[in-house]
């Protein structure tokens, strides 16, 4: 399976979400998380994950008769690279955004249904700008974003840290 089909699914991503930070989980924990999707698709997707070098068992221990495994993320194997992008035909990258955004969808929901959800407290956001860039401004735009970015993409679970996610999406609504 290519990067591109490995990633193109809703529940592969959120389990690849789900495991950023050096995080640790067994499968059964992973379905603790992602309550309103079926546990025999969570392990399924983690097998999938784990067969393509993405997930990497951590450890193992014997839980009421079966091997239990704890997995973590090799987030060198959890990226598609550029040359995999720039050969994206437009039917790839619609079905690779409409699994970006059923993942957001479904990461959002599954934020609300949570006891003590609070979107003002917990700073949610979710606006659009219509921006006018020259090529030059464009790229200096995204070369800020990543700045602001990637020192963070290490860091690891605290006490005082809680995991957001951040979807940077970007492109011309016209010519």
């Amino acid at each position: 399976m290519d990067a591109l089909e490995l990633f193109a699914h809703p529940v592969r991503l959120r389990i690849v979400h789900a495991m950023a930070g050096r995080r640790v989980f067994t499968t059964s924990q992973l379905c603790d998380l992602m309550p309103e999707v079926s546990k025999a698709t969570v392990y399924r997707h983690v097998g999938v994950l784990a067969d393509a070098g993405v997930l990497e068992v951590d450890g193992e221990e014997r839980v009421r008769g079966a091997v239990e495994r704890r997995y973590r993320l090799r987030r060198d194997r959890a990226t598609i690279d550029p040359e995999m992008v720039a050969a994206l035909s437009p039917e790839d990258h619609r079905r690779v955004f409409a699994a970006a955004i059923a993942t957001l969808l479904a990461e959002f929901n599954a934020y609300l249904d949570r006891d003590g959800a609070d979107p003002v407290a917990d700073s949610v956001g979710y606006r659009q700008h219509a921006l006018w860039l020259s090529p030059e401004e464009l790229d200096d735009l995204i070369g800020r974003m990543r700045a602001a970015i990637v020192p963070h993409l290490d860091h690891e679970p605290a006490p005082d840290r809680r995991r957001y996610l951040i979807s940077p999406i970007l492109f011309p609504s016209e010519t």
